[in-house]
């Protein structure tokens, strides 16, 4: 049970006797769970905002093919609506959250936007080698990867991570990755980009997300080394390590106590809403970053610096 007390301006916030002290907390969410293997968006309160409707697209994306995996919810939608917004099509691929992503699909038709929708899962390689057949059958090409999809599950021990789960979490998060980009890579060509999801869990080293701190850490050396091996074939290859976001992953992980406190270590004292983090993905898919590879930009309101 979270409890807290304040002083000044101050809040001290304890979990488990550890305290994390924060100015001005703002909670973003009351507390609240999901038990599914995936988390749903339609099922959250509040509903995540993923849309700026002040964001207006300048065509930095124009005729551009993205795939986005774990397009339909969460980060993933924020990133699906505003490539869209700047001129992209787009590839959206899911697992099971068939509401959610028919929703995704019906804010990018009110927009004059072209989406794919692909169920199924990365973690299975033969599934990664159809959605690059689908998509180059539907729109010919490929420019712009974004390894968005993820799992995560709140264990208190290294004990207390099952086989399952950490066969899961290694699967979804590594194996999906490394068999959809093998996969797009006989057709991406120079200007394309690669953007991968890791996370500021991995820079923290969240004692409460073993396995996937370990997966998102492999993705920092992934998005290295191949940033490194595919440079001068001019694909670039980055990765986004965001703080704690308003997303199905958050109250399909935590224990429902703990999702009013999600980012109150953050240096702004409040976590954010999926639709920030989408200027990052358009600037990374962009020319707006065009001497840029092998860099993680961290977007964690101060969570981690440096």
């Amino acid at each position: 049970m979270n409890n807290s007390y304040s002083f000044g301006r101050d809040t001290y916030y304890f979990d488990n006797d550890n305290g994390v002290k924060i100015s001005s907390y703002i909670p973003m969410a009351p507390s609240q769970q999901q038990r599914q293997v995936v988390g749903y968006e339609y099922l959250m309160n509040p509903l995540p905002i993923f849309d700026n409707p002040n964001y207006k697209g300048s065509g930095k994306l124009n005729g551009k093919v993205a795939i986005i995996t774990g397009g339909d919810s969460g980060l993933g939608r924020a990133c699906s609506i505003a490539y869209v917004k700047e001129g992209a099509k787009v590839v959206i691929v899911f697992y099971d959250e068939i509401k959610d992503a028919k929703d995704t699909e019906n804010i990018i038709k009110s927009y004059g936007g072209e989406c794919l929708l692909l169920k199924g899962d990365l973690s299975k390689r033969d599934f990664c080698e159809k959605v690059v057949r689908d998509t180059i059958n539907k729109f010919g090409k490929i420019d712009i990867l974004v390894n968005n999809a993820g799992v995560q599950y709140q264990s208190d021990s290294l004990e207390g991570i099952s086989d399952e789960q950490f066969d899961w979490t290694m699967k979804v998060n590594l194996y999906g990755l490394f068999y959809l980009t093998r996969a797009c890579l006989p057709y991406l060509k120079r200007g394309s980009t690669i953007i991968n999801l890791t996370s500021v869990t991995t820079f923290a080293g969240d004692p409460q997300l073993i396995d996937y701190v370990m997966t998102k850490g492999a993705i920092v050396g992934f998005t290295r080394a191949l940033a490194n091996n595919l440079a001068l074939k001019g694909i670039r290859v980055n990765a986004i390590a965001p703080g704690f976001f308003w997303t199905p992953l958050q109250p399909n992980c935590w224990v429902a106590n703990k999702i009013p406190t999600l980012g109150a270590d953050a240096s702004v004292g409040h976590g954010a809403m999926p639709y920030q983090l989408a200027p990052t993905y358009v600037f990374l898919a962009s020319d707006d970053s065009s001497y840029m590879t092998g860099q993680i930009i961290h977007v964690n309101g101060g969570q981690v610096m440096g």
